[in-house]
């Protein structure tokens, strides 16, 4: 029995089955992912996912899903399964399921008729193609196979719908046919490995929907074209490879293909497993760049996510050659001292005020890993970083006389907590911000470690007095010794603003702090006692009138909830990073407690990852996207630590 397994009572609750969802990608932009019962729940949902050059490199939807029928005894068995309008699901092949196992592959079991057929999933590494093997585990006598393919062809944020441009003609091609419904888009290539009579039907299947869109306020009934459907004769012992892909394959090869990438894949069989699968499938390798997808399935690369889940991933595998990828690819897109936040074939947004700071602490990780010649290689860019930030840069971020950062821009949020509703920011945050400043102080004191080890002396004349004057200036600003903790920010028209919020953390956390061992002790109880909970930290103490604890509703509702109260796994590094550092030892059972606590989320949500948010408020439930790449990475890197410095505990 593997790591991760669902039994047939599990999988027939649909209200349990379709609440978790399976996430594969190729780690070169495409994607595969649906319920465990194959049941697409959400517009994001698809077989095949790819990126399409002439549409920005956007993913798009090209094989949304499949019907496999069998015929047996001249009775047909669908067990396909899709929703439509009145709660009515047709076909209902759940009801055929007997178990689901993800310890190596997606593998799900059927019992039809007389028949026991299996099916495994997955998609080639660094190729835009999808397999799946069906293999007879029993039959009485020889039977039939009918694969009908449902296509899409649209953006992943869009729904489409019946209409008369669509170019619904196929192209025969060996073992299969080609289509390609539209003009810029790939061919979709489907073939079987063995000869199949492919039965042309074509159909538009209307309203098609996806409640994970309903329930998050969206549009959520689209119509799905079928060209046919596939048949193949099969008999006990028999196993068959259907393929998709936007190139043209030699089928003769499907089988022995399958069989070699699975054979090169890390079983799911314990908890740090299952994060170290999760960890790669961020890792994005296309067109001679690396970056990190901050989450799945809806985000693309974002600057500030990918330093912060840099080290955490780069843990997983590749390591230093990981780091020195995305850092030059990273560089490469420097404006203005700022890293771009949103990060696309076309980087337009640079509108981050931490990013380029969390690049600093990215080093330092990197450093700590075994990474050399940093001066050499990143002095330039930290120069320019550091540069930007004194004399002034986008969104009026700059450097004031007491040595600290502060930003004013109207109507825009540049930190991490950046939702905005109806065009006003629900947590703008101007002015000076607790970890912007912390993670200054933290960037300026590593590059003078580093210009010093490297005798850059020009660098450090120019800035040896700035530490004293951030730490000064830090302690006169943001702490408040008669509540024990740090403001969250403070600006010139409002003060310090005291709203109890996990950003104080990064104070305590970072390798250069300006905190004494007494003020890291009180942060963290307050910390500890209103915002810790054991899915991340909330983003707004309970306490507080703003508190919203629950993430749901349509986009302006679950925006406001954002940053209100929110829970945050990825929030837990700098938190258990601190109490460690606060504690050593006695601290280490706590830590333990709050990351080998994800294990119990691993059947959930994305199944084998880590959510992207929790609600604040128990139990806890898993919203957002179902894997996301900070929320994983440390919860690693915490792990890391633990195995690293305290291997007895």
């Amino acid at each position: 029995m593997g790591y991760i397994k669902f039994d047939k009572a599990k999988l027939v609750n649909l209200e349990y089955s379709l609440s978790r969802e399976i996430l594969r990608t190729n780690r070169a932009g495409s994607y595969s992912s649906t319920t465990i019962v194959n049941c697409n729940t959400r517009k994001y949902h698809g077989l095949l996912v790819c990126p399409v050059d002439t549409f920005g490199g956007e993913r798009h939807v090209l094989l949304s899903s499949l019907d496999v029928i069998v015929v047996n005894n001249d009775a047909s068995f669908n067990i396909g399964i899709r929703k439509y309008k009145g709660d009515y699901y047709n076909p209902k092949g759940h009801k055929y399921l007997e178990d689901f196992d993800t310890e190596v592959i997606p593998a799900t079991t059927y019992r039809v008729g007389g028949v026991k057929l299996k099916e495994e999933k997955l998609l080639v590494h660094y190729e835009e193609q999808f397999l799946v093997r069906y293999t007879i585990v029993e039959a009485s006598e020889p039977m039939k196979l009918q694969i009908r393919p449902f296509l899409a062809f649209r953006s992943i944020h869009d729904l489409t719908h019946a209409n008369m441009i669509a170019n619904t003609k196929v192209e025969y091609i060996k073992n299969g046919i080609k289509i390609r419904l539209y003009e810029g888009f790939p061919w979709l290539h489907m073939q079987l490995s063995e000869k199949a009579e492919f039965i042309p039907v074509p159909d538009w299947y209307y309203g098609v929907e996806y409640i994970e869109e309903q329930k998050r306020g969206y549009e959520y009934s689209e119509d799905l074209f079928t060209p046919g459907f596939f048949e193949v004769e099969a008999k006990e012992g028999d196993s068959i490879v259907f393929s998709a892909t936007t190139s043209e394959e030699k089928p003769a090869g499907f089988k022995i293909k399958f069989t070699k990438t699975v054979k090169a894949k890390i079983p799911r069989s314990s908890f740090k497993n299952c994060l170290q699968n999760a960890a790669q499938q961020f890792i994005e390798r296309r067109k001679g760049m690396t970056l990190i997808i901050a989450g799945y399935p809806w985000f693309g690369a974002w600057g500030r996510d990918t330093f912060i889940s840099l080290p955490g991933l780069a843990l997983a595998k590749h390591k230093l050659e990981l780091y020195e990828d995305v850092f030059d690819t990273m560089i490469k897109r420097l404006k203005n001292g700022l890293f771009p936040n949103t990060c696309g074939d076309d980087c337009a947004a640079y509108n981050s005020v931490d990013a380029p700071l969390w690049f600093f602490w990215a080093l330092q990780n990197y450093v700590k890993q075994g990474g050399k010649n940093v001066w050499s290689k990143y002095g330039e860019t930290a120069k320019s970083i550091i540069s930007s930030y004194i004399n002034g840069t986008d969104f009026n971020i700059h450097m004031r006389e007491n040595g600290l950062i502060y930003w004013d821009a109207p109507g825009k949020a540049i930190t991490w907590m950046d939702a905005v509703v109806n065009g006003e920011p629900v947590t703008q945050r101007k002015g000076y911000d607790v970890e912007i400043n912390a993670l200054w102080y933290n960037a300026i004191c590593f590059a003078l470690e580093m210009a010093e080890k490297n005798n850059d002396n020009e660098f450090i004349e120019k800035y040896r007095h700035l530490p004293e004057l951030i730490r000064k200036s830090f302690i006169e600003i943001f702490w408040n010794e008669e509540a024990g903790y740090l403001a969250d920010y403070v600006n010139d028209e409002e003060g310090a603003n005291m709203f109890i919020r996990p950003n104080m953390v990064i104070a305590v956390s970072l390798p250069y702090s300006m905190l004494s061992t007494e003020q890291m002790k009180k942060v963290l109880d307050v910390v500890d006692k209103q915002l810790v909970t054991p899915r991340g930290l909330r983003t707004l103490s309970p306490r507080n009138q703003y508190y919203k604890g629950v993430y749901t509703g349509n986009q302006e509702q679950r925006d406001m909830a954002y940053h209100q109260g929110t829970a945050w796994p990825w929030l837990l590094g700098p938190f258990c990073e601190g109490w460690l550092k606060v504690y050593n030892r006695q601290g280490v059972q706590k830590v333990k407690n709050l990351v080998y606590g994800f294990e119990e989320v691993m059947n959930e949500h994305g199944v084998s990852t880590i959510s992207e948010i929790y609600d604040g408020d128990p139990p806890h439930t898993a919203r957002g996207a179902i894997s996301q790449a900070w929320s994983v990475g440390e919860i690693l890197r915490i792990i890391n630590i633990l195995e690293t410095k305290y291997p007895d505990e």
